[in-house]
């Protein structure tokens, strides 16, 4: 029962602030609802129940259309169905975390001024889309592999570790500003780390060789963006 009201909470949090000014008796409605709702979709063979379609920090879509493109990617990736193999979901998975990043980019390329902070829109666009080319294969070549993990058991060691990625981001989530640029940089981190903590999960767990090749540069490279981040962050502390 804790648990399901964990996931109300996280799955409901800007409809309880809008239903608040609502007498109790539409609020208990609401919640009544969405609890019931939660708990199908875990049952439907979503991720442990793993429901991220909306962030719970940072703001609401409309601060920022940086905010609008994680809220989208997280509801695509909300809405697989996990077939219950290591490699195949996190080929998957990371191929839409994957697209948020270059949506991310591209709203940087078009709304951002600063030179150092398009050039890595330009490149982490670059990279991600050749990684995502080279995950699509992999990944339909998975389509029939056997099932070695449970994505609806919360204890299961996979499922715990990518849920934990996806809960990060959302905690995380930074306020967004007004300058473009720093809200790239910011969000971007992020969404890196989130990235870091899915390929973890699959060189601790995966069984596949090539996808944990490519986890393991997943890891080495953003760990190199994040720091560029960081160190750019702290030289334009005047954009916050």
């Amino acid at each position: 029962m804790k648990k399901s009201v964990f996931f109300l909470a996280v799955l409901c949090s800007g409809t309880l602030l809008v239903s608040s000014c609502n007498s109790d008796k539409t609020a208990d409605t609401t919640a009544t609802t969405t609890e019931t709702t939660s708990t199908d979709a875990t049952a439907s063979g979503d991720m442990a129940g793993m429901d991220h379609s909306k962030m719970a920090e940072g703001g609401t879509a409309g601060d920022s259309p940086l905010m609008a493109s994680m809220n989208d990617m997280m509801a695509k990736m909300n809405a697989m169905k996990p077939k219950g193999n290591t490699d195949h979901d996190f080929a998957h998975m990371m191929m839409e975390h994957h697209r948020g990043a270059v949506a991310m980019s591209d709203i940087e390329l078009r709304d951002g001024k600063d030179a150092t902070m398009r050039q890595m829109a330009e490149k982490i666009k670059a990279d991600q889309q050749k990684e995502i080319g080279e995950l699509e294969p992999i990944a339909e070549r998975l389509d029939s592999a056997p099932t070695n993990y449970k994505p609806q058991d919360a204890n299961d060691p996979f499922t715990a570790q990518m849920k934990t990625s996806m809960d990060n981001m959302m905690k995380n989530m930074p306020k967004t500003v007004a300058n473009p640029d720093m809200n790239f940089n910011m969000m971007m981190t992020v969404h890196h780390q989130s990235a870091m903590d899915m390929a973890k999960a699959e060189l601790t767990h995966g069984k596949d060789t090539k996808l944990k090749e490519m986890a393991q540069k997943m890891v080495d490279t953003q760990q190199k963006e994040i720091s560029a981040f960081k160190t750019w962050h702290a030289q334009n502390a005047d954009k916050m």
